[in-house]
């Protein structure tokens, strides 16, 4: 790090479990964001300030005005542009310093599993279960770190899928296919903080991980009902009959 360095991570460098060791694993970190929507947003905003030292942001989807009540790494002057060009620009003008990459495909099969070879650790932030689905199993395949994360309505959850521990359980062991589990939040609506909440959550727990700090959600799953601002915390377990991590 340089003294431009040490003066924009001076916030982190003070805390003692980060300090300037935690920071330069962060720099050399990469991460791979999927969605850069109401989640992936807030996620890749902190990720970026934070210094992690590549971001690849993946989004198949457009700039529309119906993002704009939530989704804050776009702006008005970046209606009709894809969203990871759109979201990559924002992001090179908080942090100049570390490398970002729009790719605006959608991943699956074979590009979905090297990009995710290539990567460190992994943030779900789709909002389809069969997107879900596949980039659970592309992680267990590669033994890397996933942080999934969903919101819809009122009601946000988060968790971690260790795919690199023994006893972690999956994305797979916790849901199973179910057309209610499939709705968006484009046909049942979301409160525009809840998603802010839940992505920002999300880049808290990729940070913990690439520094080696705390405890992650590792086998919790915590839910939040967003008109009560209620927090409930379910132990997971892994399944020994998972189709893909019990294999």
């Amino acid at each position: 790090m340089n003294n431009d360095d040490l003066l924009r991570y001076s916030r982190h460098l003070l805390l003692d479990e980060i300090d300037i060791a935690g920071q330069e694993k962060l720099l050399a970190a990469r991460v791979l964001i999927i969605g850069v929507g109401g989640l992936g947003s807030p996620a890749a905003l902190y990720l970026a300030s934070a210094g992690v030292g590549q971001l690849t942001l993946c989004d198949d989807d457009q700039v529309e005005l119906s993002n704009l009540q939530r989704q804050i790494a776009h702006d008005e002057s970046r209606l009709g542009q894809a969203k990871a060009e759109s979201a990559a620009a924002r992001l090179r003008l908080i942090n100049s310093r570390i490398k970002i990459c729009a790719r605006t495909e959608r991943l699956q099969d074979d590009s979905l599993l090297q990009a995710v070879a290539e990567h460190d650790l992994v943030l779900d932030c789709t909002d389809n279960l069969n997107t879900r689905f596949a980039i659970n199993a592309a992680c267990h395949a590669h033994k890397k770190p996933l942080v999934s994360g969903a919101a819809i309505r009122w009601d946000g959850q988060i968790s971690v899928f260790n795919h690199a521990a023994a006893d972690s359980a999956c994305y797979r062991c916790l849901y199973h296919p179910d057309a209610e589990q499939s709705l968006t939040c484009s046909e049942s609506g979301v409160v525009a903080p809840l998603v802010g909440i839940v992505g920002a959550m999300q880049a808290l727990e990729a940070i913990k991980l690439i520094v080696g700090t705390g405890e992650s959600l590792t086998n919790r799953l915590l839910l939040l009902d967003g008109k009560y601002l209620q927090w409930r915390e379910i132990r997971l377990v892994r399944d020994p009959h998972c189709p893909v991590c019990s294999i």
